[in-house]
């Protein structure tokens, strides 16, 4: 229920008075969102700012250091250049006597040289002892990089060796050096345990032996 009639001047200031009350409040709130836009941009202004002098600052810090490192660096290669060592040295012996518990035997004048050479040139063995001469013939078999040898050893004048052997050999080189390696694979004409680890066939090899025929001779 209104006490108002329309369009009396009562009524007309009652609009106005509320029309100047909202756009007083639009107004206080329009402020109120620029003064809150200004506090953000403010806000990362200043921290954009504060992130950009860190990263200069550490740049300059890193700059300082290694200029300073390079100058202590050239420093210490100028000194250890400019800087001449000298050493020396002595050595000292302390003076010791040696002495002889009951004194030194007098002697007679100049040793007995036919004493001391008297036996030199004489065997000791008798005179009846046989002198016996051994030898080793060897037959080669070309294998590979290397070869099979076949040993006899002789004793005296047998006509038949004493005893056969049976190796393969092989060059090796070691840095600027070079050898020779050297595996048995039969003896007297028995060939020899087959090793779990060896890279040479023994079988293979015995095949290659040239053992005593006197058949052949």
């Amino acid at each position: 229920m209104s006490y108002l009639a329309p369009g009396t001047p009562e009524n007309v200031a009652l609009a106005q008075h509320v029309n100047g009350r909202l756009r007083a409040e639009a107004r206080i709130s329009n402020a109120r969102a620029f003064l809150f836009r200004a506090i953000g941009l403010g806000a990362f202004v200043g921290l954009a700012g504060a992130g950009l002098g860190a990263a200069f600052y550490g740049y300059a810090t890193m700059n300082e250091v290694g200029n300073a490192s390079d100058k202590l660096a050239k420093a210490l290669t100028q000194a250890l250049e400019t800087t001449t060592l000298k050493t020396s040295g002595e050595v000292r012996l302390t003076d010791n006597t040696l002495k002889i518990e009951g004194g030194v035997p007098a002697g007679k004048g100049r040793p007995d040289v036919s004493s001391l050479t008297g036996n030199q040139g004489k065997s000791e063995a008798p005179a009846s002892a046989a002198v016996r001469t051994s030898f080793t013939v060897f037959k080669t078999v070309p294998y590979l990089d290397g070869s099979i040898v076949t040993g006899w050893n002789f004793k005296g004048d047998e006509q038949k060796p004493e005893k056969q052997y049976c190796y393969v050999t092989r060059p090796q080189t070691f840095g600027d050096g070079a050898t020779s390696n050297q595996t048995t694979v039969a003896i007297d004409g028995e060939l020899l345990p087959q090793p779990a680890r060896s890279e040479v066939n023994f079988s293979v090899i015995a095949r290659s032996c040239v053992w005593f025929d006197p058949s052949k001779l």
